[in-house]
């Protein structure tokens, strides 16, 4: 896997790159650092709490993935598509009791990979309950990190 990465970022024919939900281990944190030395790591901070909450209410449209949350993005008829009026369902894999237990190895996987950003120096991590509240602050680190043209959304 960093092999590929490693490699696709040559590729890139440029000095700045994002890459997303990687590395999710410490193992290849390690790898892709002897490869490559990052600028900086993003780590979200959202309590458990509250995803699960979203996670819960989350309803989906199985035929075309879209997808509805009770209470920030309702369909306009409780239980149904807003398009063609077909039922919504909740993925098994919504459900509180799988969504605890997948956060709680994400954070058992996840937080040596943090730490390890930690100890390099260049680990921000942004707190919020929404990605309203978050998703400001990432951008604005962005902007500095990245040299491309980036529009606030301000």
């Amino acid at each position: 896997m960093i092999k590929f990465i490693t490699d696709e970022i040559k590729k890139l024919n440029t000095e700045a790159w994002l890459l997303d939900g990687f590395p999710r281990t410490l193992s290849q944190a390690q790898a892709l650092w002897k490869v490559e030395k990052l600028d900086l790591a993003i780590n979200l901070v959202v309590p458990f709490d509250v995803i699960i909450d979203r996670t819960k209410g989350r309803l989906v449209h199985l035929p075309s993935g879209r997808v509805y949350n009770q209470g920030y993005n309702d369909p306009k008829v409780p239980g149904k598509d807003d398009v063609t009026g077909e039922p919504l369902v909740q993925r098994n894999d919504d459900k509180p009791e799988v969504v605890k237990k997948r956060l709680e190895q994400y954070q058992q996987q996840s937080t040596p990979v943090v730490e390890f950003f930690k100890e390099k120096d260049i680990l921000k991590e942004f707190h919020g309950k929404t990605s309203d509240e978050i998703w400001k602050h990432v951008l604005d680190m962005l902007i500095r990190y990245l040299p491309v043209h980036i529009k606030s959304q301000n």
